[in-house]
């Protein structure tokens, strides 16, 4: 938050300074820099892989009927999806990086938010497809049918391959990017799936208990629950915009308030905005003739250096003015 205001008895004029707005000649760069883009090479091989084992294993866990192996595919699914929708959502961010912004002014902070929208969604897909497999599963312990047990041990098999390099390939990437995490976590949840549904193929070769195969599909939506649930605490978390987990606003606070000449902090805010991109704003209250600009350029530099933010909106207020904490909100 940024509010403007004037005080019609200091004498002062109110100044709003930006983190990059004097005539020092700051520069912001954001897009160029972002994580996901980073990655964009290693998602889209990752998506061109899953695609071609996805359908084989929808195919062959129709064919045989194995809820295991169906509940894997439909693992894979998701793991498209979110691919596609994590590589559409860094295109978009980038073209607005590129410039497209000039075209659509409204946009203030361009399509940055995509990322995390894809993030929330896959983890919506993923309760979704445990959900389902769970509920089939119950069905299906009273009465499992049949399962051709060859076929979908030899697909599971390729499942298994192609979840592995996909997982090689975003390991990097998913410590980075919140986006990137998603389709990571979702191909560790199909990789542990292959596993499970190998293991659940052998078994039922080895002893004909039907029963196994559902009991791999619960064991798989158990397994990844935990870990969605956690994906969809981080997306929402920037999307309320609360603070960063690993920030301490009050140490901020302290730090900004040992500038030399700032007698208060006020209307401090930090927020996420997409995978390592953190926003700062605050009213920084400087003691009468203090030079605004070496308070700036402190405040500037120490969120970027201590605290890794490199976008801030900083006001500076001379000490004596007043208004500009009056906001309740």
């Amino acid at each position: 938050m940024n509010d403007r205001c004037q005080s019609p008895d200091s004498g002062h004029s109110h100044q709003s300074h930006h983190s990059g707005g004097h005539s020092h000649g700051h520069s912001h760069t954001h897009g160029l820099a972002r994580a996901g883009a980073r990655h964009r090479g290693r998602l889209a091989a990752a998506f061109a892989i899953l695609f071609v084992f996805m359908v084989v294993e929808l195919v062959v866990g129709l064919a045989t009927g194995s809820l295991a192996l169906l509940s894997d595919a439909g693992h894979m699914v998701t793991d498209v999806a979110g691919l596609g929708m994590a590589l559409a959502a860094i295109g978009l961010a980038d073209r607005h990086a590129a410039g497209e912004a000039a075209a659509r002014p409204g946009r203030t902070f361009g399509l940055y938010r995509l990322e995390i929208l894809a993030a929330l969604a896959n983890a919506v897909l993923l309760f979704g497809v445990a959900g389902y497999v769970m509920v089939e599963a119950v069905r299906r312990f009273g009465d499992a049918p049949e399962i051709n047990s060859g076929p979908m041990l030899v697909a599971a098999v390729f499942g298994l391959v192609a979840n592995l390099v996909a997982f090689a390939l975003l390991r990097d990437g998913s410590k980075e990017s919140i986006n990137v995490e998603g389709a990571y976590l979702e191909v560790l949840a199909d990789t542990v799936g292959s596993v499970g549904v190998i293991v659940g193929a052998l078994v039922m070769r080895a002893t004909g208990w039907t029963w196994v195969d559902p009991a791999v599909g619960v064991a798989i939506g158990l397994w990844v629950v935990p870990r969605t649930w956690r994906l969809a605490g981080q997306a929402l978390r920037i999307l309320i915009q609360a603070a960063p987990q690993d920030l301490d606003l009050d140490a901020l606070a302290r730090d900004l308030g040992g500038i030399g000449g700032v007698v208060d902090v006020h209307d401090l805010h930090v927020w996420t905005l997409t995978s390592e991109m953190d926003v700062a704003s605050a009213h920084l209250m400087i003691s009468n003739g203090q030079d605004a600009h070496a308070v700036l350029d402190g405040a500037r530099t120490l969120l970027q250096e201590r605290y890794g933010i490199a976008h801030a909106t900083l006001q500076v207020e001379p000490e004596d003015h007043k208004g500009c904490d009056d906001v309740t909100w």
